[in-house]
């Protein structure tokens, strides 16, 4: 049997590709030849399958009502075009349960705007695409506003669609993917497409850069 636990991916119609690729991708993986302690798992609303943005058909590995806090270690909300919709409710309300069981969520782009209207932002630390993007929803958490990339408070983290890479360095850290000197080299590696950065990294994983 398996001993990795489970990260939860939330799959909708018109799922943002590139926002939680970073994070699922080296949560899965870490590096070539690398295990993780980590697997991704695909949740939808039901079992149907979905159409993301770039027109890849995911199939769900779960449906929403089979998933339960206990069973996972965060459950990431990609960016898609219905998160002010009333069908995203249960995904919101998934979300809320995930955060008062202490698992934490990890919401970027447009469900960022979710979690505006679900309450979760109203005292809490975040951030979005724009102060103004989390005002239509009504919510009443603007003085907590960040200009940031990504933004975690108290097992929420929010990101911007603009920052995928910073929305997976946060996650990798809550995770513990990577040592911090392995993540720092990571994220040099990315942001600056610097050979050194590679070496950095291969060095801290060769001395136990992954919890």
């Amino acid at each position: 049997m398996s001993n990795q636990r489970d990260v939860h991916v939330l799959v909708l119609d018109t799922l943002a590709d590139w926002e939680p690729g970073f994070a699922i991708a080296h949560i899965n993986r870490p590096a070539p030849g690398v295990p993780s302690p980590y697997r991704v798992r695909t949740v939808g609303l039901d079992g149907s399958a979905v159409r993301t943005v770039g027109g890849v058909t995911i199939l769900p590995d779960l449906s929403l009502d089979e998933l339960r806090p206990a069973d996972s270690s965060l459950l990431i909300l990609p960016g898609a075009d219905f998160w002010a919709e009333p069908k995203t409710d249960p995904a919101l309300a998934k979300a809320r349960e995930f955060v008062d069981a202490g698992v934490p969520i990890a919401a970027i782009c447009g469900a960022t705007l979710g979690l505006a209207r679900a309450g979760l932002l109203d005292d809490r630390k975040h951030t979005s695409n724009d102060p103004g993007f989390l005002q239509s929803s009504g919510y009443r958490g603007g003085a907590h506003y960040l200009n940031e990339p990504a933004v975690e408070d108290r097992g929420v983290i929010t990101a911007s669609s603009m920052a995928p890479l910073e929305f997976a360095r946060v996650i990798l850290a809550r995770l513990k993917v990577f040592s911090p000197a392995a993540l720092d080299a990571w994220y040099g590696l990315y942001t600056t497409r610097e050979p050194s950065y590679y070496y950095a990294l291969m060095e801290a994983l060769g001395s136990g850069g992954q919890a």
